[in-house]
Parts: structure tokens; C-alpha cells; sequence
């Protein structure tokens, strides 16, 4: 899907909508049963939306359908000006998991006045034991209740984005 492509809005009445970006990462990968590869195809965000019946105005924008580990400077320049311009205040972005530390970083240092919350998956949404449906919620969440700044949201929790690391060993990410 090309960058800024696909635009969808979900509103409801009485909340400050919140900006997702879409950038792929094991959240948005599908599964080739034939190959046994990963592959992007489109973003499972409004599905996921659906199914956990959320009920915020949010505006979805598909930025890339990358892994992150091929993300680039530029990627992330797009990922940046995106955030800088957007009218919302309030910001969520889908993110594989394995450099999502190195974007937080480049946005704290470009945004200043907006919540911005990464999460992402360490199993893809298709496989149905994902943890990206629960870390979606609490991205949701954790960017309506905390103060303007860069996070990242995981497994329930939340961590400012330079005290955060990927812990390999357990597949969770830890505070540092």
C-alpha cells in the first residue's frame, strides 16, 4: 500500500480524536501458508478497531508497510513530519518492534506539545495469539491520559521512550 494512501476515520461523540499512524512492523504481517513467509498486505487497524469495539474518534493513516528493521532515516523523516503536522494532539503509531526505541528517539527530539505513543507486536495480529490487539488498546489508552511527550506501550505498560529497551532474551520490553 503506498505511503498516505489509505485514510480511515472512526468518530464518536465527545473525544478529541487521536492520529494513527500506520508503518507495518510484525503487527500488519500475513502469513504465506504455502511459502511459510511473512508478507505485508494491508493494515489490520479498523479490524482490530471493530473487534475490540473501541469507541474514540480516531483517524487512520497508512505512512509504510515495513518491517523496521529496513526502516531508514527517511522512514523515519516521513514518520516525523507526519507527527509535526498532524492536527491531532494526540498520537498512536504501529511500529515493529525491533527499532521502535530508534523512532521514539528521532520524535522526541523533533515534536514537542503532542503524546505520542508507539507500540507494536512481537506476534503477527493473523496468527490469533498476538499480543497486538491488548497492546493497541493500551496505546489508546495511555495517549488520552498521559502528558504530552514520546512513549512506548507494551504489554500493558507504558515507558518514556529513552528509559525502554527490547529485551531479546524475553521478548518483552523493559524499563532501563
Amino acid at each position: 500500500m503506498a505511503a498516505g494512501k489509505a485514510m480511515l476515520q472512526v468518530r464518536s461523540m465527545g473525544s478529541e480524536p487521536i492520529r494513527i499512524f500506520v508503518t507495518g512492523g510484525t503487527f500488519d504481517k500475513e502469513y504465506n501458508e504455502l511459502t511459510g513467509e511473512l508478507y505485508f498486505q494491508d493494515s489490520h487497524l479498523p479490524e482490530m478497531l471493530r473487534l475490540g469495539r473501541c469507541n474514540l474518534a480516531v483517524e487512520i493513516r497508512t505512512l509504510m508497510m515495513i518491517d523496521s528493521l529496513e526502516m531508514t532515516g527517511e522512514d523515519r523523516e516521513i514518520i516525523l513530519q507526519q507527527c509535526r503536522h498532524a492536527p491531532e494532539s494526540r498520537i498512536v503509531i504501529t511500529h515493529g518492534t525491533d527499532t521502535l526505541t530508534e523512532t521514539a528517539a528521532v520524535l522526541a527530539k523533533g515534536v514537542q506539545g503532542k503524546t505520542i505513543v508507539l507500540t507494536g507486536a512481537m506476534i503477527p495480529y493473523k496468527f490469533g495469539s498476538s499480543d497486538g490487539l491488548f497492546n493497541l488498546g493500551s496505546a489508546l489508552a495511555f495517549a488520552q491520559t498521559l502528558a504530552p511527550g514520546v512513549y512506548v506501550a507494551m504489554n500493558g505498560r507504558y515507558f518514556a521512550w529513552d528509559r525502554v529497551r527490547k529485551n531479546r532474551q524475553t521478548g518483552m520490553f523493559e524499563e532501563v
